[in-house]
């Protein structure tokens, strides 16, 4: 049988107005994502690689169409279930990384679990896990900075995972970083979409990082230009844990 998709765009558009001038951002996209798949959105500076993944996680309300995320037609809620859908089942993984600085790394990824009421032993045990599948057991009592670019990468990817998300949305995840620690963080993704049955959809701009995806998709001018499954082209995913201080 063949698997279903878990995030559905249907004639989604958006755009922008300053003064007098609308730039129409994203034109009539419609789209399927795939669990236990690394989905890239791919193209150039000012494509709508951002905006299109708001509109999908539920950052963003999308002019016209429909999302569907987990059978949840998601721009018909109000502001409050949106709230709360994105905390049960979101996962969110940002350019800049996002820590608290004050926090140790560990605390740094039970935060999330407060808001889901998690607290304590349970809350401990499911955040060192978390730390651990990143390759960062060891270092999960360090602050931001006494970690690497690459591991502060790690930490959020850890924060979002902790929640156990059937869906994870990455905004340039490698662009603060270089190429060593960008494969092993894009590879993670690709791990993690494969071990935890997840969604993951992210942004890039950087051609690196192609052959790593499952699926890229070329967006030029608020334009879905091409779309292509990469099975063929798939590079082997790295053992992190072996590199815990890159």
């Amino acid at each position: 049988m063949s698997k279903q998709p878990t995030l559905v765009s249907q004639h989604i558009s958006k755009a922008f107005t300053s003064g007098q001038i609308t730039h129409q951002v994203i034109k009539d996209s419609s789209l399927q994502i795939y669990p236990a798949e690394l989905t890239l959105v791919v193209g150039p500076s000012g494509s709508g690689k951002s905006t299109m993944l708001a509109m999908l996680s539920g950052l963003l309300r999308p002019d016209s169409g429909h999302v569907r995320a987990l059978d949840t037609d998601l721009w018909s809620l109000d502001d409050h279930a949106i709230d709360l859908f994105r905390l049960q089942h979101c996962g969110f993984i940002f350019q800049g990384f996002n820590l608290f600085g004050a926090l140790t790394a560990l605390e740094n990824v039970i935060l999330p679990l407060q808001y889901l009421q998690l607290h304590g032993d349970t809350a401990r045990r499911r955040a060192q896990d978390a730390l651990a599948e990143v390759g960062l057991a060891s270092r999960m009592h360090l602050r931001p900075f006494e970690l690497s670019g690459g591991e502060k990468q790690r930490v959020a990817i850890a924060r979002a995972l902790v929640k156990h998300p059937q869906l994870m949305f990455a905004d340039e995840p490698t662009s603060a970083l270089d190429g060593t620690n960008g494969q092993i963080v894009i590879d993670l993704l690709k791990r993690i979409a494969r071990e935890h049955n997840a969604t993951v959809l992210g942004v890039t701009h950087d051609p690196r990082l192609f052959s790593h995806a499952d699926r890229v998709i070329t967006l030029e001018d608020g334009i879905v230009v091409n779309d292509e499954h990469r099975s063929k082209f798939k590079a082997p995913i790295g053992d992190i844990i072996e590199h815990p201080h890159e």
